[in-house]
C-alpha cells in the first residue's frame, strides 16, 4: 500500500521520535511512511535535502508535494483521525503566530526536549526496528560530561 503522507524526521530528538511513535500507534491506516533522516532510507529521497529537513520537518504527499513545518504536522494527524488537534494551528489568524513559534520550536529541539524528558538527544541508535533511541544521553550523563570537561 503507497502512503498517503511521507514524512522526514529527526530520529535523535527525543521529542520528534515520541511524536512519530505516536503517529504510528495511531496509523491504523498505514497511511504513513516513517523516515529517520539519518537512516539508509533517506538514499531513496535524493529531492530531500537532509540539511534542510533538519531544521523544518518535511513530508511528500501521495501527489508527490513537499510539505512543510505545521502544515505537516497536521496533515499527518489529520491521516490518523486526530487532525482536530492542529487544526486551529493552520487557521489563517494563528498560522503566522504558529508558524513563528514552531521555527523556535525546532531550532531548540534538543534543548526543550531535553528540559521535558532529560534526555537531549539520542546516540548510538538503532533505527532498523522502526523506533530510535537505544542508548541516550540522560541528565546525569550530561551533568557528569560537563564536570568532566
Amino acid at each position: 500500500m503507497t502512503p498517503k503522507l511521507t514524512l522526514f524526521f529527526d530520529a535523535t530528538c527525543p521529542l520528534c521520535s515520541k511524536e512519530m511513535d505516536s503517529l504510528r500507534r495511531h496509523d491504523a491506516n498505514q497511511s504513513l511512511k516513517l523516515v529517520n533522516l539519518y537512516g539508509q532510507e533517506m538514499d531513496e529521497y535524493p529531492q530531500i535535502d537532509v540539511a534542510e529537513a533538519n531544521k523544518v520537518l518535511h513530508a511528500i504527499d501521495e501527489n508527490n508535494q513537499l510539505l512543510l513545518g505545521l502544515d505537516v504536522t497536521h496533515r499527518a494527524w489529520s491521516l490518523v483521525g486526530r487532525g482536530w488537534i492542529y487544526a486551529p494551528l493552520r487557521w489563517s489568524l494563528l498560522k503566522p503566530i504558529a508558524d513563528w513559534f514552531y521555527i523556535r520550536f525546532a531550532n531548540n529541539r534538543y534543548k526543550i526536549s531535553y528540559w521535558l524528558t532529560g534526555t537531549r538527544r539520542y546516540i548510538d541508535q538503532d533505527c532498523s526496528s522502526g523506533t530510535c533511541g537505544i542508548r541516550s544521553k540522560t541528565k546525569n550523563e550530561n551533568n557528569k560530561q560537563t564536570r568532566d570537561a
